[in-house]
């Protein structure tokens, strides 16, 4: 990262390997939730579809007759993690949806952040709170980009916690 290029920084900071136990706990951790995986670049969805035991990946060359299939099962609970790309910031009703996971984005973008917040943020069927995680990089442009995103949401009302990895991976 240190030697990258300034333009590839992002991307080698956005797409850190670091982050893969970290999304594979927060998905352990809602064992009863169906979750979004959230990311932005095709090589690392492939990365955490692989971490998370080949959860089905939607992106732009999914076809529409597959992209359905897979928002149904997610719909009826017959799939509980789905690994999504940028496709899925618009246009899709998945009310059922507790838990998101943010692992990259389009660099300091709020009003992807307030799109991917607002999948979640519905009213669940049986009360159940929602719950936005978003992967970040520690020292790195990643954190940067981040921390304006955050301060966005949090003028909007929303509260954050921040959880360093460590104590997230640190054994009980």
């Amino acid at each position: 990262y240190a030697t990258a290029e300034p333009e590839d920084r992002y991307k080698l900071a956005a797409t850190a390997r670091t982050k893969l136990p970290v999304i594979r706990t927060i998905v352990e951790n809602h064992p009863d939730d169906q979750v979004l995986v959230i990311g932005a670049y095709l090589d690392q969805l492939d990365d955490v579809s692989a971490e998370l035991d080949g959860a089905p990946i939607i992106q732009g060359s999914t076809t529409n007759k597959e992209r359905e299939r897979l928002f149904d099962e997610f719909r009826r609970g017959e799939t509980r993690v789905l690994v999504v790309s940028k496709v899925a910031n618009f246009s899709i009703d998945l009310p059922e949806a507790a838990v998101a996971v943010q692992i990259s984005g389009t660099f300091g973008s709020r009003q992807e952040e307030a799109q991917r917040l607002g999948r979640v943020l519905r009213p669940k069927h049986d009360g159940r709170q929602a719950h936005f995680y978003t992967v970040v990089a520690r020292d790195t442009l990643d954190a940067e980009y981040a921390a304006h995103r955050q301060r966005f949401l949090a003028e909007q009302g929303y509260a954050y916690t921040i959880v360093d990895a460590d104590d997230l991976l640190r054994p009980l």
